[in-house]
């Protein structure tokens, strides 16, 4: 199946593209938590958001997610780890599954974490970010997970079957849904080192010897994410319409630039569909003339 609008993000600007894409009828998949964002669920108090005052960031982000809900809009609670132009369409990388959209939104909000040294030095020469998608590389090899989310540990459990040895760095209260193979470091990471490819973990307390490190985040760069995409530090680049340099992709939200604002990208999450909608429509329109 091609949807007509893949939104990748779960925050107000990602659930307020989906509300109005829902409502032109459009046909969507909308990539995130079923908790929403996890800012907006810690914030303790939000005053500035139009028409609800002195209201928790948890009463908020309930608010929203009851809307989508009443709407019919599921969350695919699955990691999209690539999107790729393919022409007229784009096909997202999640695991080892693809999934095929004429249009696709990026709302994924921004990266508050600094990268470990020698993290972006040696990805995808030892370093990556899904282990489902890259595990055959490390058939009986040594591996580490940095683990910011639960999510890596279904990551670790998947590598332990093909790896010969798995080590579970958690960022995180672990919840040890984990195989007995696998080993826990409660350390923190320092560097990744290596030659040509990554050969060592550097911890607080230890150094690993290792063949491969994997870090689980909640959401990787954009310019990891989304090949050729012009990015500003670590916003992506877009024009008042939310258009990207990529015919067809759009951003909204955190992700697009500050101000930092829930009310700002829920907005900019509908100027982003709106955009999203006026391209199917002349897709729409040039197919209808090939065809006569």
């Amino acid at each position: 199946m091609r949807y007509d609008i893949a939104i990748v993000g779960s925050g107000p600007a990602g659930l307020a593209a989906a509300i109005n894409a829902k409502i032109r009828n459009k046909n969507i998949i909308l990539f995130g938590s079923h908790n929403g964002s996890d800012k907006l669920v810690k914030a303790p108090s939000i005053d500035n958001y139009l028409g609800i005052y002195d209201v928790s960031g948890a009463e908020l982000s309930e608010k929203f997610t009851n809307h989508v809900k009443e709407m019919g809009i599921e969350i695919t609670q699955e990691r999209v780890n690539n999107v790729y132009q393919m022409g007229d369409y784009f096909a997202l990388a999640v695991g080892d599954k693809i999934y095929e959209a004429t249009t696709v939104i990026i709302a994924t909000g921004v990266q508050y974490g600094k990268m470990i040294k020698g993290e972006e030095e040696y990805l995808g020469k030892g370093v990556g970010y899904c282990a489902t998608c890259d595990a055959g590389l490390y058939r009986d090899k040594v591996v580490s997970i940095i683990g910011y989310n639960h999510e890596g540990e279904e990551d670790a459990n998947f590598l332990s079957e093909i790896a010969s040895k798995v080590y579970y760095i958690p960022m995180y209260n672990l919840s040890n849904k984990l195989d007995s193979s696998i080993e826990i470091i409660d350390s923190k990471p320092i560097e990744i080192k290596g030659d040509t490819l990554v050969n060592k973990l550097v911890l607080k307390d230890r150094e690993l010897d290792v063949d491969g490190v994997f870090v689980i985040k909640d959401s990787v760069s954009p310019s990891y994410m989304v090949p050729g995409l012009e990015v500003e530090g670590p916003h992506i680049k877009t024009d008042r319409e939310m258009r990207t340099n990529i015919d067809g992709l759009y951003a909204a939200g955190d992700c697009a630039g500050k101000p930092y604002q829930y009310l700002k990208s829920a907005g900019q999450g509908q100027m982003a569909v709106s955009s999203a909608i006026s391209q199917l429509d002349k897709l729409r329109i040039k197919q209808m003339g090939l065809e006569k």
